[in-house]
């Protein structure tokens, strides 16, 4: 029986994606670098030290890859700050309140920083929710690696094998996947160009998930 829940952030419980986008979009025209759109997909669910070491690495770049990283910030909290029509992912909410009334243990598991998860949980109220947040900064390496996921298990009340993540990216998944725990990927519309055929069920809307639909998965 499924007992904890372990979600991603970033295109799972809100759409940031874009901002990420728009911010970074601003930050390389000021570092004077064109990244193709085929290399930006591969970031998602990268931490964002693992994406300015790429960054750095192929364009050659004098900055510290801690200094890119501040620069990135910055501009994120301010869009995120600034941007009125921020919402969360359509009907999640409905789930994550179904899940902790049935006594569902939730944890999030974001490649971000934790002022941003912090930020976004705040504007949100998801605090009451959620037992443990576990922010990718923490890891030397981040997904696809499974680290991230094996460390929020390890909160977990019950053994990994209750557990599932709810995921979106094509490096989450290989996570999740890596890290032995059942993983149903969400296609929503910022998952473009993502992988999810290693996923172990996907679904389209957040309303297709509840409780008594997932609480016998890996039983």
């Amino acid at each position: 029986m499924v007992k904890t829940v372990i979600f991603d952030m970033d295109g799972v419980l809100v759409d940031t994606e874009p901002v990420h986008y728009d911010v970074s979009l601003l930050q390389f025209k000021d570092l004077d670098i064109e990244v193709p759109d085929e290399m930006y997909h591969t970031f998602t669910g990268n931490s964002n030290k693992m994406i300015y070491q790429k960054i750095k690495d192929r364009f050659q770049l004098a900055h510290e890859v801690e200094d890119l990283i501040v620069a990135k910030n910055k501009l994120f909290l301010e869009a995120f700050d600034n941007k009125e029509d921020l919402h969360l992912m359509p009907s999640v909410k409905d789930l994550i309140i179904d899940l902790y009334e049935n006594g569902v243990q939730l944890i999030v598991a974001s490649s971000s920083e934790m002022a941003i998860i912090n930020k976004v949980f705040d504007r949100f109220g998801l605090n009451p929710y959620f037992t443990h947040k576990v922010s990718g900064e923490d890891f030397p390496e981040s997904k696809p690696n499974p680290a991230i996921f094996l460390k929020a298990a390890s909160y977990s009340k019950a053994p990994i094998n209750e557990c599932i993540v709810i995921e979106d990216s094509t490096n989450g998944i290989t996570a999740a996947k890596a890290a032995g725990i059942f993983c149903i990927a969400y296609k929503g519309k910022t998952a473009v160009g993502q992988d999810q055929s290693k996923a172990d069920m996907i679904v389209t809307d957040f309303s297709d998930l509840s409780f008594e639909k997932i609480k016998n998965i890996n039983s």
